[in-house]
């Protein structure tokens, strides 16, 4: 069972890399694969010694990919600013991930509303049979005004 206090120290290191990893993606890679990134989330392994990054990218699926080329090549080079910013003796190694929360959200919500549409149109046309159906069932008036 891992200790509270290393858990914790974890999650503040992981924490403290994504912000300086976000940092050197958004001003000092000069990678023109790298397009519009943001980092998410970084998952720091038990042990430290490797980390993924979790990043999304605005645009399709070829920007997507052109990006992740671009973060891997900067792999080394983010390593070696992290240990000299953070003072680490050793970074971890970096596994960058394509986080696609968004896009799925975006999904999802996309989904909802054309169901709630659905069912809402399938309601008015319940409605609208059940109005003729009570309408058949009256006895009709001719013109008179005498029931037929």
């Amino acid at each position: 069972m891992e200790k509270r206090a290393l858990k914790i120290h974890r999650g503040r290191v992981g924490e403290a890399l994504r912000e300086e990893i976000e940092t050197l993606v958004e001003g000092e890679l000069a990678d023109p694969r790298i397009g519009l990134v943001s980092v998410t989330a970084c998952h720091l392994a038990e042990d430290g010694r490797s980390a993924e990054v979790w990043v999304n990218v605005e645009g399709d699926d070829l920007e997507a990919d052109r990006s992740l080329a671009g973060l891997e090549a900067a792999r080394e080079y983010i390593r070696h600013e992290l240990i000299e910013r953070l003072h680490l003796r050793r970074a971890p190694e970096l596994y960058f991930r394509l986080d696609r929360a968004e896009q799925d959200k975006a999904r999802v919500e996309q989904l909802l509303q054309r169901s709630e549409k659905r069912i809402k149109t399938r309601a008015k046309q319940a409605r609208a049979k059940q109005a003729r159906s009570a309408r058949a069932k009256q006895p009709r008036k001719d013109a008179s005004g005498e029931t037929a």
